[in-house]
């Protein structure tokens, strides 16, 4: 593994590039052999939904992923790992969370991406609403409980 890999991570309302982000972390390297993505989108829920808020305490979040992408680096030979997770209110198809993992061998960026992902669906601050097509009132979204399993798989053994 190259000099110690230092996780991008990025908390914003605006949406992002996917393709440009993973541009912006393989540039000019000749040592990347694996980049594993992961996007996460707004659903609809069956055309229920016509937006999901994303709420977060400002440097709270980006300290607490940037804690578990540190991790990961330390855990897998990386060459880099962007972690991208948007705030606001996001429609139905529009990006959520971008995961970018690059690894001069495929398992190893896999497996850091789903790390991170696990870890983001049940560890990240955030709070989700919903807002309802039919303009009823919607609610505060519910962790859901296969999120907090899946992550317990990463941890070590006792």
């Amino acid at each position: 593994m190259s000099a110690a890999v230092v996780p991008t991570v990025r908390i914003q309302r605006e949406d992002f590039d996917v393709a440009a982000e993973i541009a912006r972390l393989t540039q000019g390297r000749a040592d990347i052999g694996a980049v594993v993505t992961f996007s996460g989108l707004c659903r609809d829920e069956q055309g229920a939904l016509s937006a999901l808020e994303l709420e977060h305490y400002p440097g709270m979040a980006e300290a607490e992923i940037s804690r578990i992408a540190v991790e990961a680096v330390q855990r897998w030979p990386l060459q880099g790992l962007t972690a991208i997770h948007r705030h606001g209110k996001i429609a139905p198809g529009d990006n959520i969370v971008l995961v970018v993992a690059a690894s001069a061998h495929r398992q190893a960026a896999f497996e850091a991406a789903n790390f991170l992902m696990d870890y983001l669906k049940s560890r990240a601050p955030f709070w989700k609403k919903e807002h309802r097509a039919d303009g009823s009132e919607g609610g505060w979204v519910e962790a859901k409980e296969a999120d907090a399993k899946a992550a317990q798989r990463w941890k070590p053994s006792e």
